[in-house]
């Protein structure tokens, strides 16, 4: 078995997939290749596909599987698989690391310090305690969330198409019963062709005035020029987003320049103890095909 790892995860995985076969990580031996190892950054087109003649299972370590021509690898008998519960955990703390660091003006004191202010008066914090967290998308990422805000006092409602019930939420008919409850609202949805750009202009304004959103889904369930123009009126009180519409974002992206928006390179899946996890689930899976 030959195995290309495209991407970067924890350094000690090509020593574990050895017992596997040759693990290497040149992208130009790809025609050689029987398993392909991504995470977000390489994207498995047609293209991709047509040149790995010998591929037999595309693994991505990561939740989503919408950087994968799944159509392309199924025509190809090629299987996909990702490693959705691995990051649960990451993801979610960075969820909450957002929205604790908005309303706490955590960026905001720090600058301010380091340039030699004190803004003791200046700088008024709010709590999410008793404050109304809307979820869109409750599975693994979301579930978790809902768990960590309950424990800050947070009331919990969600809305996801796929779920019955729920023991850490209170599940919503529609995206819209979400939409005007929500004092946060947190993104945990996959990129579809349904909820691509499902956060647009209409959306916003079903919103409460000064809603503060979180993402670490996908970036293109917003529409940007939407959402920049809800932060400037002040509708959409702060964006806290780890994702983009590219990664990484085009210098264009209205967002960059909106008023508040605390943003991260995409760092949700990079906790170290997340990329054992990885590691754990990739030699698992390796495992069962012996």
């Amino acid at each position: 078995m030959k195995i290309l790892i495209a991407d970067a995860f924890d350094a000690s995985l090509p020593k574990r997939l050895a017992a596997f076969g040759e693990v290497f990580e040149d992208m130009g031996r790809l025609g050689e290749a029987d398993v392909l190892l991504v995470r977000s950054k390489t994207k498995v087109t047609r293209e991709v596909v047509d040149g790995a003649p010998k591929l037999k299972l595309v693994i991505r370590g990561g939740v989503g599987t919408d950087n994968i021509d799944k159509e392309a690898c199924k025509a190809k008998g090629i299987e996909v698989r990702n490693t959705p519960q691995a990051s649960s955990v990451a993801v979610a703390e960075l969820a909450m690391a957002l929205m604790l660091a908005i309303p706490n003006r955590l960026v905001e004191s720090h600058n301010s310090m380091k340039e030699g202010k004190w803004l003791k008066k200046e700088l008024k914090r709010t709590e999410l305690f008793e404050k109304t967290l809307g979820l869109l998308g409750i599975g693994l990422i979301g579930t978790e969330v809902a768990k960590r805000a309950r424990a800050f006092g947070m009331k919990v409602i969600a809305y996801d198409p796929f779920v019955l019930n729920h023991d850490f939420a209170q599940l919503k008919p529609s995206m819209d019963d979400v939409l005007k409850e929500a004092d946060y609202l947190s993104i945990h949805t996959p990129l579809t062709d349904q909820t691509r750009g499902m956060l647009n202009k209409a959306a916003f304004a079903k919103m409460r005035e000064g809603v503060i959103i979180i993402n670490t889904s996908r970036g293109k369930v917003m529409v940007e020029e939407d959402l920049a123009e809800a932060l400037r009126s002040g509708k959409v009180r702060a964006y806290g987003t780890d994702v983009w519409a590219s990664d990484p974002p085009d210098p264009s992206s209205p967002l960059l320049s909106a008023p508040n928006v605390l943003m991260t390179p995409h760092i949700g899946a990079s906790s170290k103890e997340n990329l054992l996890r990885i590691g754990d689930i990739v030699v698992e899976i390796l495992e069962k095909r012996k």
